[in-house]
C-alpha cells in the first residue's frame, strides 16, 4: 500500500466536547492540546456554499429552527454557534469550509472532511465539497500538506466525489458492516473505511488491508479500548478526548 499521510490520533470536530463541535474555538481548542489532525462535518447551505454542521436541523447547536440546508450562507453565518456549549463561547459562528480550510493549511494540519448531506442532497453535496476542498488544497502554499480526506456513510456523497475531483482520497463510513458493503466500497475506490470502534476486530482489519485499504475508526473515548485497537493495527482513531490521549500516544507503555 501506499505510504500513509494522515496521524494516528485525529480530534473529533475539532475538539468538539471542550468547545463547541465543529467551530475554528473547537480547532483552536484542539491545537492548543497538541493535535495536528481534525474531523468535521461538511454540508451545504440553501445557496449551494459548503460549511460545518453534524446535525440536518439547527436546533441543538444555534438558537434557531429548522433545516440548516434550507438557509442562505448569509443567514447561517450570523448564528451564535457556541452559546449552547457554554457562556465563554457564546457568539461563536458557524464556519465555512473555506475558513477551516484556511486554518488548517496554514498551520500544516490534516483534517477528515464528513460530507454530511442534507437528506435528498447527497450527490449533489459530495460534488460541491470535493470541488472546493480540490480548489482549496491547490492554492496551499504549505508543503508537504496531506490532501483533505473526504469520507461519508452515503455512498452517493462519495461517488459524487470520485466525479468531482477523483483525485482526493475518499473514506466509506460505516457503523454497520450492511450488506454489500465492502463490494460498494472497492466500487467507490476508497483508500479507507472508517468504522464505529465496536465492529473493528482483526479480521476486518486483515480484510481491508488485503483489499490494499486502511482501517480507521469513531469514536474512541477510552484507553483500553484505544489500546486494544492499537494493537490490532489500526491506522486511524478518531477521538473525543483530546484532553485525556496524546496525538504522539502509543499507550503501549
Amino acid at each position: 500500500m501506499k505510504a500513509w499521510p494522515y496521524p494516528l490520533w485525529i480530534a473529533h470536530r475539532g475538539a468538539g466536547k471542550l468547545a463547541p463541535e465543529n467551530t475554528l474555538a473547537a480547532f483552536r481548542v484542539g491545537a492548543s492540546h497538541g493535535w495536528r489532525a481534525f474531523e468535521c462535518d461538511v454540508k451545504l447551505a440553501a445557496d449551494g456554499v459548503p460549511f460545518l454542521l453534524h446535525d440536518d436541523t439547527l436546533r441543538r447547536t444555534t438558537p434557531a429552527r429548522g433545516t440548516a440546508g434550507e438557509r442562505s450562507w448569509a443567514e447561517l453565518s450570523r448564528l451564535d454557534a457556541g452559546g449552547w456549549h457554554s457562556r465563554a463561547f457564546a457568539g461563536e459562528p458557524l464556519p465555512s469550509l473555506d475558513a477551516i480550510a484556511t486554518y488548517v493549511l496554514r498551520n500544516g494540519f490534516a483534517l477528515n472532511i464528513e460530507i454530511k448531506p442534507t437528506p435528498g442532497q447527497e450527490l449533489e453535496t459530495g460534488r460541491v465539497v470535493a470541488r472546493e476542498a480540490a480548489r482549496l488544497w491547490a492554492a496551499s502554499r504549505v508543503a508537504p500538506v496531506a490532501p483533505p480526506l473526504l469520507s461519508s456513510f452515503r455512498p452517493e456523497a462519495l461517488q459524487g466525489a470520485r466525479e468531482t475531483a477523483p483525485d482526493l482520497p475518499r473514506a466509506l463510513l460505516l457503523d454497520t458492516l450492511w450488506t454489500g458493503w465492502f463490494d460498494v466500497a472497492r466500487a467507490l475506490d476508497v483508500v479507507a473505511c472508517v468504522t464505529n470502534h465496536k465492529i473493528m476486530d482483526e479480521g476486518l482489519i486483515a480484510q481491508l488491508r488485503a483489499a490494499g485499504l486502511r482501517a480507521l475508526v469513531y469514536t474512541v473515548n477510552d484507553s483500553a479500548e484505544a489500546q486494544r485497537l492499537l494493537t490490532l493495527g489500526i491506522a486511524g482513531i478518531i477521538t473525543d478526548a483530546v484532553d485525556r490521549f496524546s496525538p504522539g500516544d502509543s499507550l503501549r507503555d
